[in-house]
């Protein structure tokens, strides 16, 4: 994934703000290197509040996106549009990701966790992960890389250098 080939995302929404909508995009940018492009226009609402021009619209945004993020805080004060966000991903055939409630323990809805693709916590590195499996499949076993400052590590031998076996 590189800049040039950036994950096409869509966070569900009501077009409305959220808290959790927007903490989705804090924990993608505090990632470096992870390159995504937004779909997902809460801010987007059509002229007229018709059901039909809302649906249509939702329908063009989840179209070109590769998977769908559902935080989990949202569902408790959806007003209905996020379960035809969900039908219009299924209909597409578009993985849904699933953000367990942030701070809370309330237990998701089956009908939920059985559509979804992945279950994670709110962590940078689980949803980027979760991601990349999603949208394509990409194989997420990392390492995590300490990095040591060698001037503050004595490699001489002036303290005797004890190894194993060595019984002074």
């Amino acid at each position: 994934m590189t800049e040039k080939s950036p994950f096409h995302l869509f966070v569900v929404h009501e077009f409305r703000e959220d808290a959790e909508y927007a903490r989705v995009f804090e924990y993608l940018e505090s990632r470096d290197n992870f390159f995504y492009l937004n779909y997902s226009n809460p801010e987007e609402l059509p002229e007229s509040s018709a059901v039909e021009l809302l649906q249509e619209a939702i329908r063009e945004q989840i179209k070109h996106s590769e998977v769908v993020i559902v935080p989990g805080g949202m569902l408790a004060r959806q007003g209905g549009l996020i379960d035809f966000e969900l039908v219009v991903a299924q209909a597409f055939n578009k993985p849904i990701i699933l953000i367990q409630a942030f701070g809370a323990t309330v237990a998701l809805p089956k009908n939920l966790l059985d559509i979804a693709a992945e279950v994670v916590e709110w962590n940078e590195r689980s949803i980027i992960d979760a991601i990349r499996r999603a949208a394509r499949g990409e194989d997420t076993a990392k390492w995590d890389v300490v990095e040591f400052d060698l001037d503050d590590i004595n490699l001489d031998n002036e303290t005797g250098g004890h190894t194993e076996g060595n019984k002074d």
